[in-house]
């Protein structure tokens, strides 16, 4: 098969949360495929450095820093990216937060800023950039999503419910959007050692559980998760509509 069927040459692709961890391999991987990459994070100096990074072996990418939770600031800078480049090919949902805690412990306020960060401004930034892709009758629209869109576990009440719905914004918005060009399918990582992650990864129990859990006895390796994202926004995908992509090594799976 030529390798065209996975080029992005041309495409101008937004990753939310792309400093570091999954979203930064993600990024990472869509240059390599040819997008012009837009990297988004809180802070602006690390974000410069990422750039440089991809820009180093080849790649092209440019910096957009703002919060995901603030609407304003985040529509706006996909108005500044179409501005700017033309356009808006690619977006991927990516930021995120977790909060742990014992559900009596578990705040109102934990529980709204999780949901806001993770599921609502995947919403909002989803609507503006298909203002957009709905025109150029063209688009493709990523939502990270984890196989606790489908599991469960406790203290993390917040976080199951916002990946849950999530899995749900992405089947609604693959219905409405497909018949103009735009396709919405969403990734499911297991768990990876990202720095999300990191005192998971350090808890010798824990880490023992999901070794045992998962088939392939180890934890998802961030670069693991770059080819999905590259093949859901090529032409590879391109009849790939609605769908949820869980990537955990056989977890979900396993009885």
């Amino acid at each position: 098969m030529h390798m065209e069927i996975f080029s992005l040459t041309g495409k101008r692709a937004l990753v939310t949360g792309s400093s570091r961890g999954l979203g930064w391999e993600m990024a990472k991987a869509l240059a390599g495929a040819g997008a012009h990459v837009v990297l988004n994070g809180r802070h602006e100096e690390t974000l410069r450095a990422c750039m440089a990074e991809i820009e180093a072996s080849g790649g092209s990418a440019s910096v957009s820093a703002f919060d995901v939770v603030d609407e304003e600031a985040a529509c706006g800078a996909i108005d500044s990216m179409v501005e700017e480049f033309g356009g808006i090919d690619i977006l991927i949902n990516n930021a995120g937060i977790v909060h742990r805690a014992e559900l009596k412990d578990f705040t109102t306020e934990d529980f709204t800023r999780v949901i806001q960060t993770n599921l609502t401004s995947c919403f909002y930034m989803a609507r503006h950039a298909a203002g957009y892709m709905t025109k150029q009758k063209f688009g493709r629209i990523i939502n990270i999503a984890s196989v606790l869109s489908v599991l469960g576990r406790p203290t993390v009440p917040a976080y199951v419910s916002a990946k849950s719905g999530l899995a749900g914004l992405t089947r609604g918005l693959a219905v409405e959007l497909g018949p103009d060009g735009v396709t919405c399918n969403a990734i499911a990582p297991g768990y990876f050692a990202t720095e999300l992650n990191t005192a998971l990864v350090e808890d010798p129990e824990f880490n023992q559980f999901v070794c045992d859990r998962t088939p392939l006895g180890r934890w998802g390796e961030p670069a693991e998760l770059g080819g999905a994202a590259v093949f859901l926004s090529s032409p590879a995908g391109a009849y790939i509509n609605g769908h949820l992509l869980v990537i955990d090594g056989g977890m979900t799976i396993k009885l």
